[in-house]
């Protein structure tokens, strides 16, 4: 089964996106989600009937390079006040498997993948095979020993993934693995990301500052300028009582 992924990207004036990403998806199932941000003061419904048919044009004609290259691309047009809220919903109601975070980029030679203590991560090698070209010349997997972690453990825990990596067909020359210890676990993998082209987490645990500060792979994308991939964790996100006026 193909996996899905969501590729949102932000109405009206949308960046377009990297060729490079477009080919490197083209195995997948793609969901493009354009998000078109509506003022607080104004209805939604509003904002839909003003705008409706030039933001679709617009999401059209960013979904059409997919559109060329996989076999499957849809669109949903959302019209909404909260960006995350219409991404979780959207990821939901499609079932989708990851999240893009795209940014402009001519190759991916460097993919870093933080491991969280516990996940699982039957999803991961997938997607990091996804960004995988001919020029990617290494797959750091990357754990931040926290809390009382011992480094033996979080050891064990970047080798035991990447032998399943490898296991799921990750060319084991690419893969090398990387702890350090420290209690700025989010600050530490923000620095690493700087040396890197791209990368492919788990979703985050959601926390109180996200809202404020971003979630963690927000923040990468913010720092690095570089496509960050999501992979969506085993469980539902909570439903939003945020309503949102959509065509698909």
């Amino acid at each position: 089964m193909t996996d899905t992924i969501l590729v949102p990207v932000e109405l009206p004036d949308p960046e377009p996106i990297a060729p490079v990403l477009v080919r490197d998806l083209a195995s997948l199932d793609i969901v493009v989600l354009g998000h078109f941000a509506v003022p607080e003061q104004t209805p939604r419904e509003a904002a839909r009937e003003q705008f409706e048919g030039e933001a679709q044009a617009t999401l059209d004609a960013i979904a059409e390079p997919f559109r060329e290259a996989s076999r499957s691309v849809r669109t949903r047009l959302v019209f909404g006040k909260d960006r995350a809220t219409a991404i979780d919903r959207v990821m939901l109601e499609e079932d989708c498997a990851a999240e893009l975070n795209p940014a402009p980029t001519e190759g991916i030679d460097r993919i870093l993948v933080p491991i969280p203590a516990v996940a699982e991560f039957s999803r991961l090698p997938a997607f990091v095979n996804v960004l995988c070209e001919d020029s990617t010349r290494e797959v750091t997997l990357f754990h931040v020993a926290e809390g009382g972690e011992s480094r033996k453990r979080a050891e064990s825990i970047v080798e035991e993934t990447r032998e399943g990596m490898i296991e799921a067909g990750l060319d084991a020359d690419l893969v090398d693995t990387r702890v350090v210890e420290g209690e700025e676990h989010d600050e530490e993998i923000l620095r690493l990301a700087d040396e890197y082209d791209a990368v492919v987490m788990y979703q985050a645990e959601s926390r109180l500052g996200d809202r404020i500060f971003g979630t963690l792979p927000d923040r990468i994308a913010d720092r690095t300028g570089d496509p960050v991939i999501v992979v969506r964790r085993d469980y539902e996100p909570e439903e939003s009582t945020d309503g949102e006026a959509e065509s698909t």
